[in-house]
């Protein structure tokens, strides 16, 4: 029997290797599991609002080149928690981070 371990899912399409390796930092530095998981739809809210809604944690990142989103399961498609056009590297790991912190139930970091 296969367990999956509850994870936030990071859907990409197409995304920037520098902004999803500093988005997992910020979530490996919570102690978060994640999964990345490649899509064929490039839209960077699609991609975020599905993540979070198949994630059993309800957390959700979208990374669609350069763009990435943070979205949360029950919230409007299109209503991103987080959403940058072009993160730099500390964005990117305080939306990972971020991402983490919020099914933990504690403050986002700035």
């Amino acid at each position: 029997m296969i367990i999956k371990k509850p994870s936030i899912f990071i859907y990409t399409f197409c995304p920037d290797k520098d902004i999803l390796r500093e988005i997992c930092a910020g979530m490996e530095e919570e102690g978060v599991f994640y999964e990345i998981i490649e899509q064929t739809v490039g839209n960077v809210d699609e991609l975020a609002w599905q993540a979070a809604n198949d994630s059993m944690l309800g957390s959700g990142i979208g990374v669609s080149g350069k763009k990435a989103a943070l979205q949360m399961r029950g919230i409007k498609k299109g209503n991103n928690i987080v959403c940058y056009e072009t993160p730099d590297k500390s964005q990117c790991r305080s939306l990972g981070a971020n991402s983490a912190r919020a099914i933990k139930k504690q403050p986002f970091k700035l």
